[in-house]
């Protein structure tokens, strides 16, 4: 059977140049880069590396990074480590109704524990307004928290104009960019950002390895204690060969990444545009042209659910999501759609491709072939539908 990939927001293959140099490091250059002797020294080395080659890619100074074990521990570090180190200034969090769980649950956790969050909402493509931001802005507030792009809809957001907000209130400015790195050229000296979280699986890389990029200043409480490790602000041995794998996938994609967003831009329309014009009644969530990540495809198609779309989908051997991988266990509509204005009816029968380097003209050909296909036998199905084509 035919198998096609289109879930990589949720993560990607690892790159074969990534998985044949990590697999030295751990079967040969094995010492703890904390060590002084020989093998020690030559962890060290190859961490340190991986350390510039993260940093170069957002323009950032490999000094500003520390590594993690992946986006979610990079977004309470920046979230609770700035609350914590700025809460005599003040407890006023600012954040958006469409951030991943791991920015929201967080701020949640910090507003029943002495915080007050505010949490921005979006219009109907899922962008945040600046005017909003600026509205929301107290004397008290001590942290902006906005995604570079959304990871359901992908809708990229007004980072710059919100991080230059932040510069002239002298707030901590935070962005989730775990979607974007990769994708979309990333300058956080330009952009204003003192706090950048990162994730390697989405980029080709390994999993359990991520990065937080802390601005030179910027002052940040550890989340977790017990040794000196990535300056204190995350104790404990470093996954070595993990984030050597990060900093490899981190030098290739850079290298990819214009004519590869090019490539997949022309995949995507395709796809969109073909199910459009093969289905009825579908909606597009989120922004089209240069305000959608070139990967991402979204649609709501109504009369049908999207769990049924996506176990038939996956018996034919295609593989796609209907929201975040990190909450696909739960039966609740999607809170990005919801916050973008859909009806519970709708968001339910949402559905997410999200492209990658593999995949090819033909993969989107076999996919337009098929849907239409799923979609007429499961409404044949649906009271609902019946109803709508005999009023």
């Amino acid at each position: 059977m035919k198998r096609i990939y289109l879930d990589h927001s949720a993560t990607t293959p690892v790159d074969l140049e990534v998985a044949a140099l990590m697999m030295t490091y751990y079967t040969e250059k094995y010492g703890n880069p904390s060590s002084v002797h020989s093998f020690g020294r030559e962890a060290r080395q190859a961490l340190e590396e991986a350390r510039r080659q993260v940093a170069e890619l957002i323009g950032a100074t490999p000094q500003e990074i520390t590594f993690t074990s992946g986006g979610t521990e990079a977004d309470n570090l920046a979230i609770i480590g700035t609350a914590e180190a700025m809460s005599k200034k003040g407890k006023h969090l600012i954040t958006s109704s469409v951030e991943h769980h791991a920015v929201l649950e967080t701020c949640e956790f910090l507003a029943k524990n002495g915080f007050e969050l505010t949490i921005l909402p979006v219009d109907a493509e899922g962008i945040v307004s600046v005017e909003d931001v600026r509205m929301a802005i107290r004397p008290d507030t001590i942290l902006i928290s906005v995604m570079h792009a959304n990871n359901e809809v992908g809708a990229i957001q007004p980072i710059v104009e919100i991080g230059q907000l932040a510069k002239e209130h002298s707030i901590t400015f935070h962005v989730d960019a775990v979607q974007t790195l990769g994708k979309i050229p990333i300058n956080v000296k330009d952009m204003n950002i003192d706090l950048l979280t990162v994730s390697s699986h989405k980029i080709y890389g390994p999993k359990g390895v991520g990065a937080l990029y802390v601005r030179k200043g910027v002052r940040l409480a550890p989340r977790a204690h017990g040794g000196s490790q990535e300056k204190k602000r995350r104790s404990g041995t470093e996954n070595t060969p993990g984030i050597i794998g990060f900093g490899k996938a981190c030098e290739l994609i850079g290298k990819r990444m214009d004519k590869e967003d090019a490539r997949q831009i022309i995949l995507r329309d395709k796809l969109m545009n073909g199910i459009i014009e093969r289905i009825k009644y579908v909606k597009v969530n989120g922004p089209l042209g240069e305000k959608r990540l070139a990967n991402n495809v979204n649609v709501s198609i109504r009369f049908v659910e999207g769990e049924s779309l996506l176990l038939s989908l996956d018996m034919l051997g295609i593989a796609a999501s209907s929201g975040s991988a990190c909450t696909s266990g739960s039966l609740d509509p999607s809170h990005v759609l919801l916050a973008m204005g859909l009806v519970h009816e709708i968001a339910h029968g949402s559905l997410r491709f999200s492209l990658g380097s593999q995949n090819t003209e033909e993969e989107i050909d076999y996919v337009l072939e098929q849907l239409p296909k799923i979609v007429e036998r499961l409404r044949m199905m649906s009271p609902l539908y019946d109803q709508a084509i005999h009023k």
